[in-house]
């Protein structure tokens, strides 16, 4: 397995590294990709590393990192700095692929791993949620959608901001729901600024 060095500084990252769970279900084998330091302010809770992530070990390496770090207003230094941002998805593995986009994150893996990794985050002000199973992990309540959770995204703020997950699959979303990039999104790069601030 390639060390991934964005894990260094966490307590847990030796463990993470030689995790195989899930091993004989992943088409390219284990290569956990976490980026964590236990004075991260930001948690961003994530799906599932793609390929790219996989092939580079670094977190949010491609067009949807890129649209993120553009929501949050944030430049790349900032975004991987592990002790300003953790960036931490639900499967820390890259799944694999289906006709249909990538597969979905293995549960045994946030049942394995999660409240671990975030009991060691405990300078966490701000998590932004991506995707539906971040979602259906970090909001606890009446079930929503996801587009019902982003538009009661009042109810959660300002400790959680339920985001759509900035893949280019949701280009069509966000076109449909223009209100949020109009709207939210400078109030979400406002909190950023806000927490980052703060020593």
């Amino acid at each position: 397995m390639v060390r991934n060095k964005l894990i260094v500084r966490f307590p847990l990252a030796k463990e993470i590294e030689q995790c195989h769970l899930c091993a004989e279900s992943l088409p390219l084998g284990p290569r956990p990709v976490i980026q964590a330091s236990p004075e991260a302010k930001i948690l961003i809770a994530g799906q599932a590393p793609g390929l790219k992530v996989h092939q580079t070990g670094i977190p949010f390496n491609d067009p949807s990192g890129k649209r993120l770090r553009e929501w949050m207003g944030v430049s790349d230094s900032v975004f991987y700095d592990p002790t300003k941002i953790a960036l931490v998805p639900m499967a820390l593995c890259f799944p694999g692929t289906s006709q249909y986009g990538d597969l979905p994150p293995p549960p045994i893996c946030a049942t394995t791993w999660r409240s671990r990794i975030i009991e060691n985050l405990p300078k966490i002000q701000l998590t932004l949620v991506l995707g539906q199973y971040a979602h259906a992990y970090h909001f606890n309540g009446p079930k929503r959608s996801i587009s019902e959770r982003i538009k009661q995204w009042k109810d959660y703020w300002p400790e959680l901001v339920p985001l759509p997950h900035p893949s280019p699959r949701n280009n069509r979303w966000l076109k449909q729901h223009s209100w949020f990039e109009a709207e939210l999104v400078p109030l979400l790069q406002g909190r950023v600024r806000e927490v980052l601030k703060q020593g």
